[in-house]
């Protein structure tokens, strides 16, 4: 149990807030921010044995960052999607009260036994939590984007006023740290998910004027769905787009993994590199990892269409196309409209590899060039004459496994993956078992969310 303190040092607590600015200055990361804060409040006498802070996010796949710290086992950190669906928790949380009657604060005792006004409390009485604090605060006056927490402590006699204070000034400042890591990471959670991972590194140390680039070896993928057109006469708007992520996800997220990335989405396709340096041995490593991702990829896309057949939906097909070779790597466009890619002669063939899978009804075309690199075995289909291409490229396509992959592994390997540091970041309210919702909790929380 906390020891009840007297008084709480004004010294001790400008040394915390004086932490948090440096720290804030310093680009350190939210994670970073929180477990420090909550470990000096505790070390300057402060009697909290639980903090729990959320903070609003925008990025694509995720609603919000979130973390529970108590004194005895450290710093805990979970995540949540868009679509977690229930809303229940949310609806019965001291945070729903605070924001659907725009409260700043809510104060309760915890009662040692009997009944409580929030499911959450049972857990805090659990843990001897005598007094709860929850609080809401905005980035800014006019912000909808923000943080909101709560402070619990097991003093016998819960916060003095001291101690409140102390808590309510501090608040400001971790609020202020808290925004500058949040619009750091926003910036590279946008920058990666839209121009993939090493271009959005390269963006923001500053490769971000026209021109700017390198030429780089990589192994090249370029995927592209078949028949997408008629696809796209037969369903709706959003039945397509449903099918097209679908696609994505079972055939191009293999190639988002293990030294690979997506540069680019082109419509119904994708483009993905594999870099390397010159010598052989970098080489046959990318050229590997690509066709390992083919495989898997074609397991997948096994498996979505045999899901897709049962739904009385037509199976997609699809085309590969595989080459190595020198790449511009770099900013291109307009002076105020960019966009970070890959061209040059080399991505011009793999596209062009990647379309005579048409003419050769199969899956999977790859260059001699690729090949070479790979100990699978390749059936030589001849040269051929690439549109825009000088001279003739001989093709091959692989030669049918004789050891399949398993699925279970496929499928158990890629679901590590795909946990990401967003994954593991992110939480503002947990689903729950069923229950009626109400209506304005889904506003109130994209409100707060957006």
């Amino acid at each position: 149990m906390a020891m009840t303190t007297a008084h709480v040092s004004s010294i001790f607590m400008d040394k915390v807030a004086d932490w948090l600015t440096r720290t804030a200055l310093s680009g350190a990361s939210l994670e970073q921010i929180v477990r420090g804060f909550c470990e000096r409040i505790a070390a300057a006498g402060l009697p909290v044995i639980r903090v729990h802070l959320s903070f609003a996010m925008l990025h694509p796949l995720y609603d919000a960052l979130g973390f529970t710290w108590r004194q005895q086992s450290g710093l805990e950190i979970e995540g949540y999607r868009h679509d977690n669906g229930n809303n229940d928790v949310f609806l019965k949380s001291p945070y729903f009260q605070l924001l659907s009657n725009g409260l700043d604060y809510l104060r309760r005792k915890i009662p040692a036994d009997g009944p409580v006004e929030f499911p959450v409390f049972e857990d805090l009485r659990r843990e001897n939590v005598t007094d709860y604090i929850a609080f809401m605060q905005p980035f800014g006056d006019d912000s909808v984007q923000g943080m909101m927490g709560s402070w619990s402590t097991d003093a016998p006699g819960g916060f003095t006023e001291e101690m409140v204070g102390a808590l309510m000034r501090l608040q400001n400042y971790l609020a202020v740290a808290a925004k500058m890591a949040v619009l750091d990471k926003l910036a590279s959670n946008m920058l990666t998910t839209y121009l993939g991972m090493d271009a959005g590194q390269r963006v923001l140390k500053g490769q971000v004027r026209r021109g700017d680039g390198e030429t780089i070896r990589a192994a090249l993928v370029m995927g592209d769905m078949r028949e997408s057109t008629s696809l796209a006469d037969k369903e709706s708007r959003q039945d397509y787009i449903d099918t097209l992520n679908a696609f994505f996800d079972a055939l191009a997220a293999p190639f988002n993994r293990n030294g690979g990335q997506i540069l680019s989405f082109l419509g119904d396709g994708f483009l993905a590199v594999y870099p390397c340096d010159r010598h052989r041995e970098p080489s046959r490593e990318a050229a590997q990892a690509a066709m390992s991702a083919v495989r898997q990829a074609q397991i997948r896309m096994e498996d979505l269409n045999a899901g897709r057949r049962k739904t009385g939906l037509h199976p997609i097909s699809f085309g590969l196309g595989l080459h190595i070779g020198n790449v511009m790597f770099g900013n291109v466009g307009l002076r105020d409209r960019l966009t970070f890619s890959a061209f040059g002669s080399a991505v011009n063939e793999v596209v062009r590899l990647q379309e005579l899978t048409k003419k050769h009804e199969c899956d999977v075309i790859a260059s001699e060039a690729f090949a070479d690199y790979c100990e699978s075995e390749w059936i030589n289909l001849g040269d051929r004459k690439l549109r825009g291409v000088r001279q003739k490229v001989t093709i091959m396509k692989p030669a049918p496994a004789t050891e399949a992959l398993r699925r279970d592994d496929v499928v158990a390997d890629l679901r590590h993956q795909a946990l990401s540091e967003a994954e593991r970041l992110i939480l503002l309210h947990r689903d729950a078992a069923a229950g009626k919702p109400d209506k304005r909790a889904p506003r109130l929380l994209d409100k707060f969310l957006q």
